[in-house]
């Protein structure tokens, strides 16, 4: 019986480190998301993060995101697809920011709802920033 893909999620601030992968297999795809318009320039969203109702129409009333998102998209069911005809166990996804709070986690919520409607596959999301300031707080 082979194993079923294992897709790993994270999202992360730059500030600290692009996530590695402990999975033996190495690699994975790292996407940039500093290039989208962030919310937390803006006073009404610093306390919140992309899981956040606010920050989630904020992304969705304007285009940037769902261009960005199509391509991930694209890239990742490719690859996805891919993996499981040749009974790969990992792929590692990880999305960054400047703080790891909105832009990323957006991203990365996103993805995990995009390969759960599309494809047969273990999830494993963390949001890494978050968790740090869960721990801290």
């Amino acid at each position: 019986m082979k194993n079923k893909l294992t897709v790993s999620i994270n999202s992360f601030s730059y500030k600290r480190a692009i996530p590695e992968d402990t999975s033996e297999n190495g690699g994975g795809f790292v996407f940039d998301c500093r290039a989208i318009h962030n919310p937390g320039r803006y006073d009404e969203f610093k306390d919140k993060t992309g899981k956040d109702q606010k920050v989630i129409d904020f992304f969705e009333k304007g285009h940037e995101m769902k261009e960005f998102l199509k391509q991930v998209y694209a890239l990742i069911g490719q690859s996805v697809k891919k993996y499981i005809s040749r009974d790969f166990t990992h792929l590692m996804v990880n999305f960054g920011c400047t703080g790891g709070q909105h832009r990323s986690v957006y991203c990365a919520e996103q993805l995990t709802d995009f390969l759960n409607n599309n494809f047969d596959v273990n999830i494993k999301l963390t949001h890494i920033e978050q968790e740090i300031k869960k721990k801290n707080k």
